[in-house]
Formats: C-alpha cells, structure tokens, sequence
C-alpha cells in the first residue's frame, strides 16, 4: 500500500519532465534537483520518490526491449 502515489505528485512529476527537466533514478539527486521549485519538504520528497522509481521502471523496460531484438 506504501507505494501509491496520489494524482498530484504524478500530475506534477509529469509535468516537470514534459518541460524538459532531466532526472535521474537516483532519489537524492532528484531532491537536489527539486529542492528549489517545491513549495514543501514532504512534497518534494514524495516526488522525488516517485521520478526515482519511475526512473528506474523506464530503464528495466529499455533493457528488456533491446534482450528482444
């Protein structure tokens, strides 16, 4: 149950990535990048969270489509 994130910080993630933002699977670094446009600790926590893991399933799903060709 730990792991649903609310439509808000999904909402928000995407649209940060959609104007260019580049993260990284690495939720510290994502903080970093986060810390100055975030209203709130825990929210930019909750996001940074969220990219990260996000992060991480686009890359399995990369390395699982080259294995297939």
């Amino acid at each position: 149950m730990g792991k649903i994130k609310s439509k808000q910080v999904k909402r928000a993630s995407k649209e940060l990535m959609e104007n260019g933002i580049n993260f990284h699977d690495d939720f510290e670094k994502n903080k970093n990048i986060l810390g100055s446009e975030m209203p709130s600790k825990k929210m930019r926590n909750k996001m940074a969270g969220y990219l990260s893991r996000f992060m991480n399933q686009q890359k399995k799903e990369a390395a699982k489509l080259e294995v297939k060709k």
